[in-house]
């Protein structure tokens, strides 16, 4: 999501999603499955390049977003990163769910250096608490905020999901920060 304008009055103007993974490369999708399935002598190889390649592809592709909004004219003073959480992986028992968080982390991990690689500071929320933190980072109410980002999604075309709102709303917030 990109969100313009003065805090107390934001504007979404753009909304797109960016690789994270290699279309030909099916396992850079979830490379910690990938891990999980392969012989344990291919593991630590595999994991090393499926990571890089996440890195490679989440770089060039924050890189060319980047570029672009500044060919329209837009200043990206910061980036917002909703994550569902910060568990560490190795707490986690469940192998399967273990790879999911270690993916979790790996993309949030990579988003951060890009970003950092850019000069733009990024902001990492969890997305169960962002209501509350915008709440009284914004003074409104949750449930206000609730129906103001629903209005925002109004003027782009398309539906629009719970997963954009809480993006649209995590921009907002560094938006207000960065004024």
């Amino acid at each position: 999501m990109l969100v313009v304008g003065p805090a107390r009055s934001p504007r979404v103007v753009d909304r797109r999603v960016i690789d994270l993974s290699d279309a030909r490369v099916p396992n850079s999708r979830q490379p910690y499955h990938a891990v999980r399935s392969a012989p344990p002598r291919d593991a630590v190889k595999l994991e090393r390049s499926l990571c890089a390649l996440v890195e490679r592809i989440s770089r060039r592709s924050l890189a060319a977003l980047l570029r672009e909004y500044r060919r329209q004219g837009h200043a990206v003073r910061a980036i917002a990163l909703v994550v569902g959480s910060v568990i560490d992986p190795a707490t986690i028992a469940n192998d399967h769910i273990r790879a999911h968080a270690l993916e979790g982390r790996l993309f949030r991990r990579v988003l951060e250096r890009a970003a950092r690689a850019a000069r733009v500071p990024c902001a990492t929320l969890v997305e169960r608490s962002l209501y509350d933190a915008a709440g009284t980072r914004l003074r409104r109410r949750p449930n206000a905020l609730r129906r103001t980002v629903t209005r925002l999604g109004a003027a782009l075309a398309g539906p629009w999901r719970a997963d954009e709102k809480a993006a649209t709303l995590a921009a907002w917030l560094v938006l207000s920060r960065a004024h």
